[in-house]
Formats: C-alpha cells, structure tokens, sequence
C-alpha cells in the first residue's frame, strides 16, 4: 500500500470485530509515527493506549458521567464554535444524515440516533483505546503538531489492515478523565482514538464521507 492509497481508504471506522490487536503491532504503529512533522521537534504529543480492563475502565467510567448529565462537563476547549457557520455546519450536518442513512436510522427516530451516538463512548466495539494528551501550556501550533501525528497513526492503522476512528468526542469528560488517567497537573485529553480490526460487514463501514471540490478549498494563483 503506498500513501496515496492509505489516505484515500482511511475512513472514520465506527464498528470493529471482536479481534485482539497484537502489542508487537501497536509499539510497531507508535514507533514509526514518532516520525511525525513536529515543529522545533517538540514532540508534544503522548499517547496512553488502552486494552483490556484498562479500556472497560474508561467506557464505564464515561457511562457513569454521561448517566447523570449527557451534555458532559463544562470546558473552555468546546469540539465545534458556537452558532457553526457555513458551509461547515452543512458538512457537518450532512455526514451526520449520511451515517444515519446507512443505519436506516429515520431522523424522527430520536431514540435510536441517540443510542447510536452513545456507542462513541464505547469505541464502537474496538479493542483498542488510544488516548492523546498534550499539556496545556502548549500553543495553537503544537496542537496542529499533535494532529499531523494521530493523521499518521491513522494512516500507518490502514496499512496494517486496521481501522481507526478519531473521536474528539471524549473532550466532554475532560475533568473527569483528567483524574482517572492520571494526567499530569498541566496535561489535558486532546482527543481518543477507536483503533481494531473493521467490521467490513456492519452497514456503517460502508459510508463515505464527502469531501469538498477543490475549487472550494484551493485557490491557485501565479
């Protein structure tokens, strides 16, 4: 597999089979993503990834918080601005119904859509866990850093035959994860990441994705 191939196959994984993924693998993954671009080479990424009983630890722990205020915990690092604007709240919103939609989840279905949601806190089913923490006194610049290096864990997941799937959906729980990972007084959860084999059967493997023309995106000029 070359990268090209790697980056147009790499799609956001949401269920997993029930297969263990070898440790041997995953240091080789995280070894080889330490070469990712990193300004002045700070490296401000660190990773804590989570198996087993360590992994049903963090989902319960999630359920537990959820259970009592689904919305999460309050923070200054919010996933999306306020009130999104266009045309991003219509991509964001279109890849939701095109989920949906493969699901055969009907949009008046507010009980199976949210069901569905919750399974973000169960990594969909994947056997691994990985967890990205940056410290808080970084800068914009090293968050950008610590994003080319999960895009390369993702990319290097697909080369494996493995799926993965960034969710900055566990920053709603940042208060209590902080406390249960054990983080440092200055580290903050970035984002998680669901990583396993693909359940290449389920309905919801099958959803691409659309992506912008490049006439949107790209201006060339000379």
């Amino acid at each position: 597999m070359n990268v090209t191939e790697a980056v147009n196959q790499r799609m956001s994984t949401r269920a997993y089979l029930d297969k263990a993924v070898p440790k041997a693998l995953l240091e080789e993954l995280l070894t080889t993503a330490q070469r990712s671009p990193s300004g002045g080479n700070v490296q401000p990424w660190r990773t804590i990834v989570l198996t087993g009983d360590a992994l049903q630890n963090m989902i319960d722990t999630a359920q537990g918080v959820l259970a009592k205020n689904p919305a999460g915990e309050p923070t200054d690092r919010p996933i999306y601005p306020d009130n999104l604007w266009e045309p991003y709240r219509s991509r964001r919103f279109g890849v939701g119904e095109a989920m949906y939609k493969a699901l055969e989840i009907p949009r008046e279905d507010k009980m199976a859509r949210l069901n569905w949601f919750s399974n973000n806190f169960r990594f969909f089913g994947a056997p691994v866990a990985l967890m990205f923490v940056i410290d808080e006194r970084m800068g914009h610049g090293q968050w950008a850093h610590t994003g080319m290096y999960m895009q390369t864990v993702a990319l290097l997941a697909e080369e494996a035959g493995l799926g993965s799937c960034f969710q900055e959906c566990w920053g709603i729980l940042r208060t209590t994860l902080k406390a249960h990972l054990g983080l440092g007084e200055t580290e903050m959860l970035y984002c998680g990441m669901a990583l396993g084999y693909p359940d290449k059967s389920h309905p919801v493997n099958s959803m691409r994705a659309d992506r912008a023309p490049l006439s949107e995106v790209v201006e060339f000029r000379d």
